[in-house]
């Protein structure tokens, strides 16, 4: 049963975790002037906190800040404060490297050919799972450590955001796939 919970909420975990580079990976991949703009990478665009920016310039702060949207929404309690750490220190250093790999790019973007590009994005996909595959367990312990009530209240604030970004974005998804 706790495998299923996880698998059900690895989505809302990803996407918490592709809010934080999102800003930040539309400004390091911005083409030159002659050539035409792309849409965002699908996995960065389809973040369903991508449409949900978070105030602040530096991933550090962007972090910070939905680090404590998330603290108030889902009412963590004292009780709860080990895992919320865990899975709040899991969020800063996904954002740290993230910024890194951001970073890195951005520098070397405009030099790069057709397949240095892909390359580079591969890296960039590589690095979300790997913050996946961090991310999910911390908050997998912090929902485990929740009573059902506030369990509802996370079902809930995660599905909302989801919504909110599929609303910006003008795909609305209804059901659950596989």
């Amino acid at each position: 049963m706790t495998k299923i919970q996880s698998n059900r909420f690895a989505p809302a975990a990803f996407a918490a975790l592709l809010s934080l580079p999102a800003v930040a990976f539309a400004q390091s991949s911005q083409a030159p002037a002659t050539v035409p703009q792309r849409a965002a990478p699908p996995a960065v665009a389809s973040s369903p906190m991508a449409g949900h920016p978070v105030a602040g310039k530096s991933a550090e702060e962007r972090v910070e800040n939905r680090i404590n949207e998330l603290h108030a929404q889902l009412r963590i309690t004292p009780s709860e404060r080990q895992q919320w750490d865990q899975f709040a220190q899991a969020m800063r250093e996904n954002a740290r490297d993230m910024d890194q790999v951001l970073m890195q790019r951005s520098q070397q973007v405009q030099s790069m050919n057709a397949l240095q590009n892909m390359q580079s994005y591969e890296q960039i996909a590589a690095a979300h799972a790997q913050h996946v595959q961090k991310l999910v367990p911390a908050f997998e312990n912090l929902y485990n450590a929740m009573p059902d009530q506030q369990k509802r209240l996370a079902d809930q604030v995660f599905r909302e955001n989801a919504e909110k970004h599929a609303q910006n974005s003008g795909h609305l998804h209804h059901g659950r796939s596989g």
